[in-house]
């Protein structure tokens, strides 16, 4: 295998970090640099602290035989035009970091047979399923308002986050006299008030593999604000995903911040029930003001904390009321030719047996050889126009499937690559079938292939250190958006959390995380966060 080149990040040594900072950041997801550069740009000195060999966190990419695929940034709602998602992006980054807009025909749904074009604007997206299914236009209408009216309210559901833990228990006791009902409603339940045409909904809910449950399971809050963050349609990172830490770890390092990678996290360090510092795992200790965990709820309260502090919170009770996302598998391919040559456009494939996407799930879940429930198709290099200037004559191709965690718990605890027979012959088996779905739709790349490996839930855990190969962090059952430990502000005093637990999956969900936590860290001054967003001129 070729040695990995895209590298994000200063390698950690203990001689290269400061002994104490204004914060600490634990993992360098979207959630976490976000955080760190508002406090940085409020003159805040911040260390982010990155296990990983390139920061990022699910939004890094990666270099092998010759091609670079992302691992999680396979397209971005509302970045390719002015919106309130463009402009944080534009400050954290200061301007440094460009979108490119895919073509208008962003995502095509295909259920069995029959095709639906997804096309950037809502009339577009509306007119799409008019002709489609006559006789349903009220509906149609009454859906496309209902996802704007939880895009609209999404504020008012989420200010909590951005108060005390108490002020927010409060305020979020009156939250369902503020919001639609359907914020506290399950998607097939929201979707079935509104019409019984179960052929119409399976089409609405055809892109539920960007929050990764099925219909019957998921928030409609996490559906609705997919939906709408998408009526525009999509952009890609030009540069590739990986521009998206490059271009915010400067605005980190302005303030005497900095990013390191290689850089594993073994404890917080409590005392008196207020956090301190950091225990890295090769026994170095840094000191900060505040420390602000990016590494995930679970990661946060089951592994970071010292022991004592997980029972006397009462984490194990926490962690009943809360389930980690699906896991899944993805195929890095890469072939020879350019996207024109071999005929690849911008547009994702979202492929389904049939439309019943619950009995779908639940029947692979339970048997892997049944027919995949979805197989999401994405061509990043197409989406990206400085793609031919790095990786010139050549195209790569990702394919996405649910994975279920149970699968590979005769693997649990072993290591990359040495996993045995077993496990190759048990991976071929699904890489074989992912490519066969791939052919389906272009049998032209059969003969171009250069290149292709297979990720699993167990690639996941060794890379992103998750327990259950998620990769959506927590699921986003109604009764999650209820949890008052899911909150930035923790029980110990200058503990925070950001990242997608605390809001919603998804870039977007995380990024805004990251502000909100800033917020919170402001307490009376979060105002000023707000202020550098209205402050903000684009070059």
């Amino acid at each position: 295998m070729a040695k990995v080149k895209i590298k994000t990040g200063k390698r950690f040594r203990a001689s290269r970090a400061e002994a104490h900072y204004d914060t600490i950041v634990i993992g360098s997801g979207i959630g976490g640099l976000a955080n760190a550069a508002f406090l940085s740009l409020l003159g805040k000195k911040v260390c982010v602290l990155e296990q990983h060999y390139t920061a990022g966190g699910y939004t890094h990419a990666y270099e092998r035989e010759g091609y670079e695929w992302d691992v999680g940034v396979h397209y971005v709602g509302e970045v390719h035009k002015p919106s309130t998602l463009r402009r944080v992006f534009d400050v954290i980054s200061e301007g440094r970091l460009e979108w490119a807009a895919m073509e208008d025909e962003y995502d095509k749904v295909i259920i069995g047979k029959d095709e639906y074009s997804f096309v950037a604007g809502r009339d577009n997206f509306a007119n799409m399923l008019k002709e489609r299914f006559p006789g349903e236009e009220k509906v149609i209408d009454a859906y496309i308002q209902l996802i704007r009216d939880i895009s609209r309210y999404t504020p008012k559901f989420f200010a909590g986050q951005g108060m005390p833990r108490w002020m927010a228990s409060l305020y979020n006791k009156i939250r369902p006299l503020l919001v639609p009902k359907q914020f506290f409603q399950t998607t097939r339940d929201a979707l079935e008030d509104l019409t019984s045409n179960q052929k119409l909904i399976s089409v609405l809910t055809g892109q539920w593999g960007n929050y990764g449950q099925a219909p019957v399971d998921a928030a409609f809050l996490m559906h609705a604000l997919i939906a709408k963050h998408y009526l525009a349609g999509g952009a890609y990172p030009v540069g590739g995903a990986s521009q998206i830490a490059r271009t915010i770890i400067p605005t980190i390092q302005k303030s005497g911040g900095e990013v390191f990678t290689y850089a594993d996290v073994a404890e917080v360090l409590i005392k008196d029930n207020k956090a301190y510092g950091v225990r890295m795992a090769c026994g170095a200790e840094i000191t900060a003001d505040n420390i602000v965990s990016n590494a995930g709820f679970y990661n946060t309260v089951k592994k970071l904390l010292p022991t004592e502090v997980q029972n006397r919170l009462g984490v194990d009770a926490w962690l009943k009321k809360v389930s980690p996302s699906s896991a899944h598998f993805c195929i890095y391919a890469g072939f020879k030719g350019t996207a024109e040559e071999l005929g690849l456009t911008t547009t994702n494939l979202w492929i389904y047996p049939s439309g019943d996407h619950d009995a779908n799930l639940k029947k692979y879940q339970a048997n892997y050889n049944e027919d995949f429930p979805l197989v999401y198709i994405s061509f990043p290099s197409a989406k990206d126009p400085d793609w031919e200037n790095r990786y010139p004559g050549k195209s790569t191709v990702e394919v996405v499937t649910p994975a279920n965690m149970d699968w590979f718990k005769q693997w649990e605890g072993s290591q990359w690559q040495k996993r045995g027979e077993d496990y190759e012959t048990f991976k071929k088996n699904f890489a074989d079938r992912l490519m066969a779905k791939l052919y389906e739709r272009h049998p032209q790349l059969r003969e171009k292939l250069e290149y292709f490996e297979l990720s699993t839930p167990l690639s996941t855990n060794w890379y992103q250190k998750t327990s259950a190969g998620e990769m959506l962090a927590l699921d986003h059952y109604v009764d999650r958006f209820k949890q008052p430990f899911l909150h930035p502000i923790t029980p110990v005093k200058n503990l925070y959390m950001t990242g997608s637990d605390i809001m919603t999956a998804g870039v977007g969900g995380a990024m805004m995380a990251g502000m909100m936590t800033t917020c919170a860290m402001q307490g009376r001054k979060a105002g000023d966060v707000v202020k550098l967003l209205k402050n903000y001129q684009s070059s």
